[in-house]
């Protein structure tokens, strides 16, 4: 995705990146409110053993919906690529309803609906990957990933079933976009060690377009229903060429 160009990763409390000037700098300070937007039920939290924070975007309630953004914007007419953990955690059999990893052009307090809207269902100007652990009427099943866009997750342009559960033990997600072909791609796997990658979508998305901004603010976002479910991202890597 690179093509040649060089490029720079950042690794912060969750990964928060600044662009200035069109360069990749690094904030290199600990992930504080000023850094994330959030609204809804999203709330920092610590994890045990570790000093690095997680966004926590449900937190095993009912009918609850949060947000995340990072307060500075990304440029969406070049490529980028984004990696985090997340860990779904529900009950016994099932977790609802799943997460989102969007790129927006509406503003960093952008919240959508909850349930089956994961947190993002009315975003009219976003493009979405979801991670759905639970099967709505549109959905094809209680385990997949899909992009969606204009805030609708009724409509997949594409969706996939991952080969491992997404609600349970944490996994790892990578999502790249190549602005110079329009593509979007998912990769998702596990945490064991060796563990190998899985490719789940190549999608043509042009995503300056359908937000509506060259620069856009990019986060996730969380939804639960009638069933409930605790969701947490954490380690987020935003990847960008310098320019």
């Amino acid at each position: 995705m690179a093509r040649g160009g060089l490029w720079a990763s950042t690794l912060l409390s969750l990964a928060a990146v600044a662009y200035s000037g069109g360069a990749l700098a690094a904030d290199g300070d600990p992930l504080t409110d000023p850094d994330v937007s959030l609204s809804g039920t999203a709330v920092l939290v610590h994890r045990a053993g570790d000093d690095r924070p997680a966004i926590r975007l449900t937190n095993d309630g009912f009918k609850q919906m949060g947000s995340a953004w990072r307060t500075k914007r990304v440029n969406l007419t070049r490529s980028f690529e984004i990696a985090f953990t997340a860990r779904l955690r529900g009950g016994v059999r099932n977790g609802a309803d799943g997460i989102a990893f969007v790129v927006q052009g509406i503003g960093p307090r952008a919240l959508g609906g909850w349930g089956g809207g994961i947190g993002y269902r009315g975003i009219s100007r976003s493009v979405a990957v979801e991670f759905d652990t639970y099967q709505n009427t549109p959905d094809p099943n209680s385990n997949h990933v899909a992009v969606t866009l204009g805030g609708d997750p009724d409509q997949h342009i594409a969706s996939a079933e991952p080969s491992i559960p997404l609600l349970g033990k944490p996994f790892r997600a990578r999502i790249g976009y190549d602005a110079a072909a329009k593509r979007i791609t998912v990769h998702v796997r596990t945490l064991a060690p060796g563990a190998t990658e899985q490719l789940l979508l190549d999608e043509s998305v042009d995503i300056a377009r359908t937000t509506g901004e060259n620069r856009g603010w990019i986060g996730f976002t969380g939804a639960t229903g009638d069933v409930t479910s605790r969701q947490d991202v954490y380690d987020w890597v935003v990847t960008a060429p310098r320019a």
